[in-house]
């Protein structure tokens, strides 16, 4: 299988990391009582697979918005908890 041909799992990149960081900026509004972790984490695995999936070209406006969406769900928390 070739890289970034369309039956490649590397074009999945760009929509799980718009899911993931928009579920990130959902989890961070509860999380002064649920805790930082899940934004935290959420928020990570979104910008890791956006700079995956800007990597290989593929679905680059997904990627962008997820690495937008997961980078303000890991800033929040961290913002939060420097505050």
């Amino acid at each position: 299988m070739a890289a970034g041909s369309a039956d490649s799992p590397a074009t999945l990149y760009g929509p799980v990391s718009l899911v993931l960081g928009t579920a990130a900026l959902v989890a961070v509004v509860p999380a002064g009582l649920l805790g930082i972790a899940i934004p935290l984490l959420l928020g990570s695995l979104a910008v890791t697979f956006a700079l995956l999936g800007l990597g290989q070209k593929l679905n680059r406006v997904q990627c962008g918005v997820g690495l937008v969406t997961g980078s303000l769900g890991v800033l929040h928390p961290v913002l939060l908890v420097v505050a």
